[in-house]
């Protein structure tokens, strides 16, 4: 599988970058291919590293303005124009999405494969990997929507929430019919 993870390229607490390491190992060692922001900094080159340590392939996709913090050694590297390009070639060039912590460049990108999936766009499996509670008051924020009549569709058809990395992997395979 081609997996898209939309993350934080910031350098964070062990917490955060102890699960994407986990995740990014069982992504690599299951022989997929990770579809990233590009970037070898901070969170986003953890994953990277520990997909590409455990032999997984890279596919980066970075934008203009972050060319110079590109990741070089990536298996695939395109650099699109803009954030909106980017997006789109990230989903396109992705099986499925995993939404790992992030602040509102990761929050934009999930909007994104929400919406398109929301709209029946899409039906790439969606994943919001919940590490340390990151996503509750979202989660919340997401039921009172579906509660309320703001979600055409069932909150389940949109996105999957999984508390561990192990969880979020195998949603996907499950979903993918991988085995």
């Amino acid at each position: 599988m081609r997996i898209c993870v939309f993350l934080s390229a910031a350098d964070l607490d062990d917490r955060y970058t102890r699960p994407a390491q986990q995740f990014a190992e069982l992504l690599g060692k299951g022989g997929h291919t990770l579809v990233w922001g590009g970037s070898d900094v901070g969170l986003m080159k953890v994953v990277a590293d520990g997909v590409q340590e455990a032999g997984g392939r890279l596919l980066g996709v970075s934008v203009d303005f972050l060319a110079a913090k590109a990741r070089t050694g990536a298996h695939e590297m395109v650099v699109a124009r803009d954030l909106a390009e980017r997006k789109k070639l990230l989903l396109e060039k992705a099986d499925a999405v995993v939404i790992m912590v992030g602040g509102t460049g990761t929050l934009d990108e999930a909007s994104e494969i929400l919406e398109l999936k929301k709209h029946g766009h899409t039906d790439k499996p969606v994943v919001m990997l919940n590490t340390a509670g990151f996503y509750n008051g979202l989660k919340e924020q997401f039921r009172r929507m579906e509660d309320e009549g703001f979600l055409p569709r069932p909150l389940t058809d949109l996105v999957f929430f999984a508390e561990e990395p192990v969880g979020a992997l195998a949603y996907l395979e499950e979903s993918m019919g991988v085995e």
